[in-house]
């Protein structure tokens, strides 16, 4: 190979046109001697995108169809588990590579890989693009001039999250547990190689915090010993606000490297008492931090700074590489290290995953299956279940101890927006109490949750002739803001504008017309709408009305309205009805008690019993209404949704009479224990509430 640059210019093609395509595509199309000719992509709708935002000429299904373009360059942007076919293919074709890191899942596949290059002569490279990062090599210089003495030590913080999910085949961050790490832990491992030497050995461990419903490994700590000290990493998908920071501790200073703000800052050791050197050093750190920040902001606004300048500089040294044959920024034996350094951990975290989510998928046949079962309806409704012997399937997202260890429950784990998880969850059962919904969150958690989850459960039970579906519903789907007196009964107004309501009333109603489109298809349903359900674990959810906001309930005028309540155990007698009578499929049921209570009555008798735990603040509905003008306005103007507008607050108002006789007629429902009681037993001790509602 020659040194000199080439005749022609260079031609690359893309494989995977996820979201890092873009960076890797400007890079290349900085270079004066490159250019992008293709990308593919197994979604070609997406590949098709891409190629239009970057003037990109060709598209393909996948990497075999681009080897009649004649390209030079392939760069593997798949994920990892592909990483080894995907670049040995385009090896074989005559291409370098360059492959997204981490190299590979295992050790055995990066052999195969550099086997491959050596075979066809061609150059390999992985994209470490936190080692090519412009401030991380100036963070690499200052320690090799001697600035902050013999390192000791090094620390790396990263925090991170991901896409919001939105239903369908799940991405790949949720598929298997190693993935966190093997996304941004080997930049640590890399970069700890970086300053501190080869890595001899490293404890690497996994944990779960449960506050990601969809990622069960969302904390990782790390501790690498290398040749020349001690690493540390912390990841998390927890910690904010989001960090992403080398701490480099030495015997003359300790180096701290932002890769988000792009700066380097050295606290140093000063010849004077400790409390001089304290603050000499954390005045010193504070102006070179305020700088680069203005620096680099001014830098990024011009556009000399570009986005992931990693990536940029990564790939752009690459291919000056491959123009002028010299070996690539990062060889393969180096990526090759990292990935034997992940191999064991990342086999451990997904092994404990498939103890969690395969393995719960394979159960025998069951009666009745309850999706939502973790939530406050969902575990009520379990509970009752349980008593009559029967086996009893649940579909949940994270682990739960008590329910593992019970042999009556069929533990199935995955999310309702994951069609594969809810088929292998209806599979087997008769009947499905569908009570899963998203209960709070962006416009993604609900239509995942509910929209979707919904559909998944709806096409499912139609595949497997499930013989009847219970779908809980919520009286928020009707018209509020446009109801004109009279009892609210089920076929009442539905409400006209869903959108401008919010994300939980849209997907409800959303959500039942799924229902009632596969009903007309054969589907034997029948749809339940509770009003507000009350009960011991709720007594810290506001009432109707009441919007919790800085630790406090403020409630929208002068607290008069009266509240649609319902017992919790009202509830699940009227789900079970539903459940065993005969004509009742195709009908819709609302649940409210006669017995009525204001926000007011309902707010001092919690604060009889939770006392300072909750504050109250009643604030006149015309200040509502002003303020949501005003944020309903600004919301158009920088075209987002917000929390607060006219028609939201025009929405929060009292109906006098919800009529239930519906449900009392059809099913049999008669509230058992009612509101007055109810409230009773929300404050009861847990054995004095069991043995009241027993004999009820």
């Amino acid at each position: 190979m020659t040194k000199t640059l080439p005749a022609r210019r260079l031609r690359a093609g893309i494989v995977g046109a996820g979201y890092v395509s873009a960076y890797h595509i400007r890079a290349v199309q900085s270079l004066d001697f490159a250019e992008v000719a293709a990308v593919a992509d197994v979604n070609l709708e997406r590949a098709r995108d891409v190629a239009w935002r970057f003037h990109i000429p060709a598209t393909y299904g996948s990497l075999e169809e681009m080897r009649a373009d004649s390209l030079d360059i392939i760069h593997v942007l798949t994920p990892p588990a592909l990483h080894c076919d995907m670049a040995v293919q385009a090896l074989e074709m005559g291409c370098h590579v360059m492959v997204e890191k981490p190299m590979a899942n295992t050790v055995e596949e990066c052999d195969r890989m550099i086997t491959a290059a050596r075979r066809n002569n061609r150059i390999l490279t992985v994209n470490h693009s936190a080692r090519m990062d412009p401030i991380v090599l100036e963070a690499l210089q200052r320690v090799r001039e001697g600035e902050v003495g013999k390192v000791l030590a090094v620390d790396f913080l990263r925090s991170s999250d991901y896409p919001p999910y939105t239903g369908g085949p799940l991405p790949a961050p949720y598929r298997n547990g190693a993935y966190p790490f093997q996304d941004i832990g080997v930049h640590g491992l890399y970069l700890l190689e970086a300053f501190l030497g080869p890595i001899r050995s490293a404890d690497i461990r996994h944990s779960s915090t449960g506050r990601d419903v969809k990622l069960l490994f969302d904390e990782w700590r790390a501790t690498v010993d290398c040749e020349c000290g001690t690493g540390h990493m912390y990841l998390s998908w927890n910690a904010r606000p989001m960090q992403n920071l080398l701490m480099v501790h030495g015997t003359r200073g300790v180096m701290q490297v932002d890769c988000f703000l792009q700066c380097c800052t050295v606290r140093k050791a000063y010849s004077a008492p400790k409390p001089v050197q304290i603050i000499l050093g954390a005045v010193g750190t504070s102006v070179a931090t305020l700088a680069a920040v203005a620096r680099n902001t001014f830098r990024f606004a011009t556009g000399k700074l570009v986005p992931s300048p990693g990536i940029h500089r990564g790939v752009c040294e690459f291919y000056k590489s491959v123009a002028a044959g010299s070996p690539p920024p990062v060889g393969p034996e180096e990526a090759r290290r990292v990935v034997e350094v992940l191999e064991p951990s990342a086999a451990r975290a997904d092994a404990d995953w498939k103890r969690f989510f395969v393995s719960s998928r394979s159960h025998g046949a069951a009666p009745i299956l309850v999706t939502g079962a973790s939530g406050f309806l969902g575990r009520a409704l379990v509970n009752r279940l349980r008593e009559s012997g029967k086996t009893i399937r649940v579909l949940v997202r994270r682990p739960m101890a008590d329910w593992d260890r019970d042999s009556d429950l069929q533990v199935v784990y995955g999310d309702l927006g994951d069609p594969s998880a809810v088929d292998c969850a209806v599979q087997g059962v008769s009947t499905v109490y569908h009570v899963g919904a998203a209960m709070k969150g962006g416009f993604a958690d609900f239509h995942s949750a509910t929209v979707v989850g919904t559909q998944n459960v709806v096409d499912a039970a139609l595949k497997y002739g499930v013989r009847r579906l219970v779908h809980v519903s919520s009286i928020t789907v009707l018209d509020y803001a446009g109801h004109r007196g009279g009892p609210m009964r089920e076929d009442s107004p539905v409400e006209p504008h869903p959108e401008w309501r919010g994300a939980y009333t849209e997907s409800k109603i959303r959500a039942e017309r799924i229902v009632l489109d596969a009903m007309v298809k054969g589907l034997q349903a029948t749809i339940v709408r509770p009003g507000q359900i009350f009960g011991a674990g709720a007594e810290m959810v506001p009432p109707y009305g009441t919007i919790a906001l800085a630790g406090r309930w403020v409630v929208v005028g002068s607290g008069s309205i009266p509240l649609p309540l319902v017992y919790i155990d009202d509830v699940v007698d009227a789900l079970l009805l539903a459940a065993q009578r005969d004509g009742v499929c195709g009908k819709t049921f609302q649940l409210i008690d006669d017995e009525r209570l204001t926000q007011r009555q309902y707010i001092d008798r919690c604060r009889e019993h939770l006392g300072e735990m909750i504050s109250v603040v009643y604030v006149p509905g015309a200040a509502f209404y002003v303020a949501g003008v005003g944020i309903g306005v600004l919301g158009r103007l920088l075209r987002r949704s917000v929390p607060l507008t006219r028609y939201r607050v025009s929405s929060i108002r009292g109906i006098e009479t919800f009529d239930s006789s519906a449900a009392r007629a059809l099913l049999g429902w008669v509230p058992r224990i009612g509101v007055k009681r109810g409230m009773d037993l929300m404050f009861s001790p847990p054995a004095a509430a069991s043995r009241f509602l027993a004999l009820a």
